[in-house]
Order: C-alpha cells, then structure tokens, then sequence
C-alpha cells in the first residue's frame, strides 16, 4: 500500500479523511490545513456536479455520477408487511483504467 496511516476497521485497512490529507501533505510538501481546505472544496464541488444531475470524470480513477433507482416493492423485515419504496436518485462511481489496474 501507498499510505502509511492506517485505521483498523473489522481487519480491513482504511484510509479516512486525515490520513488521505496528511499523505498528500507529505508528497506535495504543501501545509496540511491547506490540503485540507483543497480535499474540501474538491468535494463540495463533486457533490454539488452530482447532486445536480452532471457527470465528474477524473481520468484514470473513475466517474461520479447519479442514476434514478426505480420505485420497487420491499418487505418490512420487522413485520414481513409488504411496502412500496419510492423512486430516487443515487450517487453512483464507476472506477477508471487507471484505478482498476492498480488493485
């Protein structure tokens, strides 16, 4: 693995959100409050493109994009009644070339 900050999640490695800003800290040499404010405003904006309907490629890591779920019938898993879910919208990502090979 790239990254040197860890976190033990039920045996799996993961990296959140001050191990991705102090890595990045550590390759770019920049301040770590600015690498901060930059992963921030990086995804407010993805949020934002998404939340209204665009597309955000990144090429060679992957594409965040939201897609209508149609409405469905479930099953209450407490009481087994049947229930009617309601159409939405999901955010989706679909990883790259780049992002496939190297896993």
């Amino acid at each position: 693995m790239v990254y040197s900050f860890k976190s033990q999640i039920k045996g799996e490695d993961i990296m959140n959100k001050k191990g991705l800003v102090d890595e990045v800290a550590k390759y770019t040499g920049m301040t770590k409050k600015d690498v901060l404010e930059i992963i921030d405003a990086i995804t407010r904006t993805i949020e934002k493109s998404v939340g209204k309907g665009d597309k955000v490629s990144l090429t060679g890591f992957g594409t965040f994009l939201s897609y209508e779920r149609s409405g469905r019938i479930g099953r209450n898993p407490r009481t087994g009644k049947t229930i009617k879910i309601k159409a939405k919208k999901v955010p989706k990502f679909r990883a790259g070339k780049g992002l496939k090979v190297n896993l």
